[in-house]
């Protein structure tokens, strides 16, 4: 009787010394960024950093006349596309399966939409205002309908397909395409720090719904990030 107590309480000490089974908090979800990367070796022998590849500079004009520049989308998520307003091909289709999206984050500032047209020397600021109000946008600072050539370059068509190759979008003229310009219809999603994260079809409807899933988790990694950054 003696010993089974003994044994009783020994094994009742080794439970209670021994360190409790916690599970490990989840790691939030994380969206890939896309695109070469550099690791450039730091200068006080620290750990060398990584920079990601970025939408590279831009100046645009959207349908209000306002000038828009990267940090006009600094601390906010925003979808890019490519379109131009007299396509009779897939422009229809994309800007429609754009707008189920807009209409899901139309009341959250942290989301705002970008198309830019391939036809800069037809799309004018009118057309691509006459544009967005056919597509039921009131609101230009959330969706901006933007040209390369407003600014008055000569090369603001190829300005813009150098753009679209950076965003991963194939755009260029084609006498044989439908309206004479080919181009994919995808969708890219970038972070508040120009980041492109994700890469859509637009013709895909699953490919749109994973847009609208990815996003939010998109928009819970910048806002963690602000979170951080303000309780230094």
């Amino acid at each position: 009787m003696l010993l089974n107590r003994l044994l009783l309480l020994a094994g009742l000490a080794a439970t209670l010394a021994a360190p409790a089974c916690t599970e490990k908090p989840k790691e939030a979800a994380r969206l890939p960024i896309l695109g070469e990367r550099d690791v450039r070796p730091r200068a006080d022998g620290g750990p060398a950093d990584t920079v990601f590849a970025a939408v590279p500079r831009f100046r645009l004009v959207d349908q209000t006349g306002q000038t828009l520049t990267n940090q006009s989308f600094a601390g906010r998520a925003y979808v890019a596309d490519f379109f131009f307003a007299t396509c009779p091909g897939i422009c229809p289709k994309m800007q429609g399966e754009l707008l189920k999206v807009y209409r899901q984050f139309e009341k959250d500032p942290r989301v705002v939409f970008l198309s830019h047209t391939i036809d800069p020397a037809h799309d004018s600021i009118p057309v691509l205002k006459d544009y967005a109000q056919r597509l039921g946008i009131a609101d230009a600072s959330r969706w901006h309908f933007a040209t390369t050539g407003a600014h008055g370059e000569p090369t603001a068509r190829d300005t813009v397909f150098q753009l679209a190759r950076a965003y991963f979008t194939a755009a260029q003229p084609d006498k044989e395409a439908p309206g004479g310009f080919a181009h994919n219809g995808t969708f890219a999603l970038v972070d508040d720090q120009g980041h492109i994260r994700g890469l859509y079809d637009s013709l895909n409807p699953t490919e749109v719904a994973r847009l609208q899933k990815e996003l939010p988790v998109l928009l819970a990694e910048i806002d963690a990030r602000k979170k951080g950054v303000a309780g230094r």
